[in-house]
């Protein structure tokens, strides 16, 4: 049977999903109808009440159920486990179904949706079930199998799935400047400017050597190289007195040093 517009809850129709207590992973989904859509009301009861008159002989064994499970339950009740059902079932009824194999999910012009975030908890969609008894572990009832689905508009998501724009635009949005923040309330990273400058050489002056000022009688001058304001004369240098050294003469008999007297041959 066809389940008109519903809205789609726990929707695992791309990937398998183990239930929470365990079990057989199955594609699966929660089909919230509106209780003012009397007529896909009407219509589902009518297929489960098929499904038991069906399973009393077949699954039964001729002895129809005091309670069977049933996938169909009201919105603003509680769970099987006394709790109440979420804020988003409230005035729906709850349909559950389930499939071992993938269901076809297409939009509204019956073209495959193949993007998994396309189809989520919170859009609007039709699809086609199919009602079965069955009997497993004591367990008796009446199962909701999941056949094909057709999204028919987007809707607010469940799960609190955001859109892209929602995460980045806004105050969020990049805008690629100095003054752009980087989403935390800080500026945005900005890299170091770098400016190549060209080598310059270092510059080197001959300067050309100075004869000391008055000749070996006074201080020499500072050497080049040497310490700027250096003029202290070498250590253990004593100038002459008098000026430039005399020269001895020589006696050319003796080849001693000529005594006093310049006499010769002594």
């Amino acid at each position: 049977m066809l389940v008109g517009r519903f809205r789609a809850s726990y929707a695992h129709v791309f990937e398998p999903s183990t239930p929470p207590g365990g079990g057989e992973a199955k594609y699966q989904i929660t089909m919230l109808i509106p209780k003012s859509d009397v007529n896909t009301y009407n219509a589902v009861v009518a297929e489960m009440n098929r499904a038991l008159q069906e399973g009393l002989q077949k699954t039964f064994g001729g002895q129809m159920p005091a309670r069977p499970s049933m996938p169909l339950y009201d919105g603003d009740g509680t769970k099987q486990n006394g709790e109440p059902w979420g804020e988003e079932c409230r005035g729906h009824w709850v349909l559950r179904a389930s499939s071992r194999t993938r269901p076809s999910v297409v939009d509204i012009n019956i073209q495959p949706i193949l993007d998994p975030n396309a189809f989520y908890s919170g859009c609007y969609a039709r699809a086609t079930v199919n009602f079965y008894p069955y009997n497993t572990n004591g367990n008796r009832g009446v199962g909701c199998g999941l056949n094909n689905i057709q999204k028919i508009a987007d809707g607010d998501p469940l799960s609190g799935r955001t859109t892209a724009e929602e995460d980045f635009g806004g105050s969020n949005a990049y805008a690629g400047s100095a003054a752009a923040t980087n989403g935390y309330g800080q500026p945005a990273y900005q890299p170091p400017s770098y400016q190549a400058q060209a080598y310059q050489p270092p510059s080197y002056q001959a300067q050309a050597y100075q004869q000391p000022a008055g000749g070996f009688g006074g201080a020499p001058a500072s050497p080049p190289g040497m310490m700027p304001g250096y003029t202290a004369a070498p250590i253990g240098y004593a100038p002459p007195a008098g000026g430039a050294p005399q020269q001895q003469a020589i006696d050319p008999v003796t080849g001693r040093p000529l005594p006093a007297g310049g006499v010769m041959g002594i």
